[in-house]
């Protein structure tokens, strides 16, 4: 078995840093490590927030705020984790042994698909909302028992998911060098690409793919309701929740969109590694991991009972 390079635009995780690393380092390169270590503290300390909020405060138990527990939950983790990503960056290469290769891995691969998958979870939710609402229907099956059933399966798919990068996650020598890679059998560029496609289809086209069908069918039929129907609109509660949902959805999106792009781009073109090709791909896998710090702010802003209970429970603890 021999190892693939890999390839800062290419990769088949965001562990760009582990590749080859060039013999001389741009300016740029020292920023990492800052931006790291910011997105590290701030991530660490909105989704403990977010996590400690939501498992004290009674008014947070909602089927919808134990999906947002969860996504809490995988952004946590990854942030937990980041330090070693930076040590590891920092030192040129990989000083912590090959179950921490591994583990390393598995965190950073749940964090890339287990996000998606909530996300797609919650816009299912959203959408079984609103239709019951245009059809004056109850769901009694929407419960917060069932919310973590669902969200166990979720672990569970993901799991069986990314079981293929953590077989395949192992140290090599590289330039002298102990590198935390992913090392394919023969042939190595076959099993590259089937890696990278791998990740484009389960990770982003399927659930983005559902998503968007699901929130096309919940504007037809809201449009719907409102040109055809007597039916109430959706409370204002139902709308905030519904508005909520699209906006972390849209900001994943536009976090991890460049990162799969780059899967096509680099599946069709030979990109020479220049420092210019490298500093995007730096960039790209940066936004990837800003995304883990940035939904407890969004919740922070668009959610009513997240803001009084978070104050309340401070209030509560000073006093």
């Amino acid at each position: 078995m021999e190892n693939i390079s890999m390839d800062f635009l290419s990769n088949s995780s965001r562990r760009s840093e582990n590749g080859s690393i060039p013999e001389v380092i741009p300016n740029f390169y020292l920023a990492l490590p800052i931006i790291y270590s910011i997105i590290c503290a701030v991530g660490l300390t909105g989704n403990t927030a977010v996590i400690y909020v939501i498992l004290k405060a009674p008014k947070m138990k909602s089927v919808t705020n134990m999906f947002i527990l969860n996504l809490a939950i995988a952004d946590e983790l990854f942030t937990l984790v980041l330090p070693i990503n930076i040590v590891d960056y920092l030192l040129l290469q990989w000083p912590f042994g090959e179950f921490m290769c591994k583990l390393i891995v598995s965190i950073d691969e749940y964090n890339t698909f287990s996000s998606i998958y909530f996300l797609t979870i919650m816009s299912i939710d959203r959408y079984l909302v609103v239709v019951a609402t245009v059809e004056s229907k109850k769901l009694s099956f929407r419960t917060y028992r069932a919310a973590k059933i669902v969200s166990l399966c979720v672990w569970s798919f993901v799991t069986i998911i990314i079981l293929p990068f953590i077989v395949f996650a192992k140290i090599h020598q590289d330039e002298g060098r102990l590198q935390c890679l992913f090392v394919f059998p023969y042939p190595e560029d076959l099993w590259w690409k089937m890696s990278r496609i791998y990740t484009l289809i389960m990770g982003f086209a399927i659930p983005v793919s559902t998503i968007c069908i699901l929130y096309s069918m919940m504007l037809y039929k809201l449009r719907r309701m409102r040109l055809n129907s007597n039916a109430k609109a959706l409370d204002k509660a139902k709308k905030k929740v519904t508005f909520m949902v699209a906006v972390i959805l849209i900001v994943c999106l536009f976090c991890w969109t460049p990162y799969h792009f780059s899967t096509v781009v680099a599946l069709t073109t030979d990109i020479p590694q220049t420092p210019f090709v490298i500093a995007i791909s730096f960039f790209i896998t940066s936004l990837s991991y800003a995304n883990s710090c940035l939904n407890p702010f969004l919740y922070a802003f668009l959610d009513d009972n997240f803001r009084k209970s978070f104050r309340k429970l401070v209030e509560c603890r000073s006093s």
